[in-house]
């Protein structure tokens, strides 16, 4: 307002001129000046014209409100552009930006094309981000690319086709293995109840015998049987929770557990897993108790939402299929022992040995001589 006007409104005594006035210079309808005109009664009048001031007193704080909020925004968003354009600028003078862009544009791409989980998206495009903020050269840099390239690798939704046909199973263990009836039998029963209701929370199958009885390839025999992939997991000598829990991110060369980085190498999230040698499985210590993590691993009601640490995100363990081979029960610990289903294998005679010899290990050999 002018301070001509104010000092003129400070002079009028009158209160019938001061709401003539004060009316005047206001932005007002037609029918709102109609309406104070006729009114004679100058108190109302006052009251109205109050009225008016405080309504457009308020419209013009809300207006200064909403301007300054888009100016911060504007600012914000302007120096933000600046800022962005001068770290391209030095990127281009070390010579660290070249092909960034492309390169984050292919990621970004690769985390549509994944069908991940809702949360695990946010997590991977807020990482993402993060990495174009980045130089190449910056220390995360590395670590953040390769924790973005382990969620792209494993696989979130894909897996194969199930088919599991009763006759054909027996035939391809009889195939692969000479006698082993009553193994046979048992394995089978268990794919049956498996093919009746896969969601069903079934023991896991454990071969216990010593070595070179052919406990890993009954796995493979299985996964043939399943058409499933098969994926073998070593556990003998670990005695680090981290080799099945993964390590933090926040250590250089963190990676995840040998669980999720066999299911990336095998990529299906439905494969035959045989965890080899459990009874070789390090006792618990200084670096936490590998037999606990295995046992979430096992468990139907716990793997489902299994949380690797390096990962930090739940992954559904419930589609793997996981088979356990130990040479003696002693060395089990008991949890792991209860969770699972015991099947002995014993040693061969020598006629056995003969008869593996003759109807397995010789063609075998015949055929590798031949290919060559």
């Amino acid at each position: 307002m002018p301070q001509e006007l104010a000092q003129a409104i400070a002079h009028v005594e009158q209160p019938g001129a001061l709401a003539d006035l004060i009316a005047n210079f206001l932005d007002l309808k037609a029918e709102e000046r109609q309406h104070i005109l006729e009114n004679l009664d100058v108190r109302s009048r006052l009251e109205q014209i109050s009225q008016f001031l405080s309504y457009r007193i308020e419209v013009l704080k809300l207006t200064h409100k909403i301007s300054e909020q888009t100016k911060e925004v504007m600012d914000r968003r302007q120096r933000e552009y600046f800022l962005r354009e001068q770290l391209k600028a030095i990127q281009q003078e070390l010579g660290e930006g070249e092909g960034g862009n492309g390169e984050m544009e292919a990621l970004g791409h690769a985390i549509d094309e994944a069908h991940l989980p809702v949360e695990v998206e946010v997590a991977a495009r807020r990482e993402l981000r993060r990495l174009q903020r980045m130089p190449e050269g910056a220390g995360e840099y590395g670590m953040v690319r390769s924790y973005i390239d382990t969620i792209l690798a494993l696989p979130w939704s894909k897996e194969t086709a199930e088919r599991i046909d009763i006759g054909e199973a027996r035939g391809i263990l009889d195939e692969d293995h000479y006698d082993l009836d009553k193994i046979k039998r048992r394995i089978l029963e268990h794919l049956a109840v498996h093919r009746l209701n896969s969601s069903g929370k079934s023991p896991i199958l454990c071969f216990v015998g010593p070595p070179g009885v052919g406990k890993t390839s009954l796995g493979q025999s299985i996964a043939r049987a399943m058409g499933r992939k098969f994926v073998r997991v070593s556990l003998g000598g670990v005695h680090d929770e981290a080799e099945i829990r993964g390590h933090r991110r926040t250590y250089i060369g963190a990676l995840p557990g040998n669980i999720l980085q066999s299911l990336g190498k095998v990529e299906v999230r439905n494969p035959v897993m045989l965890l080899d040698e459990i009874d070789k499985l390090g006792a618990g210590g200084f670096h936490g108790d590998p037999a606990a993590a295995l046992l979430e691993v096992l468990d139907p009601e716990q793997n489902r939402t299994f949380r690797d640490t390096y990962l930090a995100m739940p992954f559904d363990l419930s589609h793997v299929f996981f088979i356990a081979t130990a040479n003696v029960l002693d060395t089990i610990p008991g949890p792991l022992r209860d969770r699972m289903e015991i099947i002995a294998l014993s040693g061969y005679t020598e006629e056995d040995k003969m008869h593996i010899a003759s109807r397995y290990l010789l063609p075998r050999q015949r055929e590798a001589g031949s290919s060559r």
